[in-house]
């Protein structure tokens, strides 16, 4: 394989977009998981409890 800038920019273009694909369906699948749903809840009361 030739190390053009065409070829490195097309494998970074590809493969960019799917690691991007990837870490988004993780991070959406970290959010909806019902184990977190508490953390989440106590974490957005936080800022409106009195010290």
């Amino acid at each position: 394989m030739d190390m053009s800038y065409e070829n490195v920019a097309e494998f970074a273009a590809t493969y960019g977009l799917l690691y991007l694909m990837v870490l988004f369906a993780g991070v959406l699948l970290y959010a909806f998981w019902p184990r977190n749903k508490k953390k989440f809840e106590e974490a957005a009361r936080r800022p409106l409890e009195e010290d």
